[in-house]
């Protein structure tokens, strides 16, 4: 498997029955879980305390914390690599299309435009629902296709919110 390291440093791993080789190099490593989330690895000598922020299983990304530092970790496996020397990318056959009413409720503001490049995260409406206001964020970057509420619009739950291109 292939792991990018904050997009700049690549790494070809290979793990089986406990042998670990990097970059054609085996590692030796004195492994010690604390917690599922929390490790300490002896390496060379030296100690090392990882701790996993956060993790996207769907993406194959996570963010680790070794020694106090951040890393952004992407990991590539054998099948994503036949796929992208077969000429299809994941990512875009796993693309999400629409966004939908996660429960019934009264848009109170509507703040994505037709035509609108949003980033993951970025907040696309304020829907209350049982007197509470939720900000309905995106679950990935994109064009908006189409917005299908306008403020005022009661929702169903499960119904179409927007659309991406």
């Amino acid at each position: 498997m292939n792991v990018k390291v904050n997009d700049v440093f690549n790494y070809s791993i290979e793990a089986d029955s406990g042998n670990i080789v990097v970059d054609g190099q085996p590692v030796y490593l004195d492994l010690k879980q604390r917690r599922p989330e929390h490790s300490h690895i002896l390496f060379n000598n030296r100690s090392y305390n990882i701790e996993i922020i956060s993790e996207d299983r769907p993406a194959k990304t996570c963010v680790v914390k070794v020694n106090g530092h951040v890393y952004n970790v992407a990991i590539e496996d054998k099948y994503d690599q036949l796929l992208k020397q077969l000429g299809i990318d994941v990512l875009q056959t796993n693309k999400i299309q629409e966004v939908k009413a996660p429960m019934p409720g009264l848009v109170l503001k509507v703040l994505a435009t037709q035509g609108m490049e949003v980033k993951k995260g970025d907040s696309l409406l304020i829907l209350e629902a049982m007197k509470m206001e939720n900000m309905i964020k995106s679950p990935t970057d994109g064009i908006i296709k189409d917005v299908h509420v306008i403020t005022g619009d009661k929702v169903e739950k499960g119904q179409i919110l927007l659309q991406f291109i």
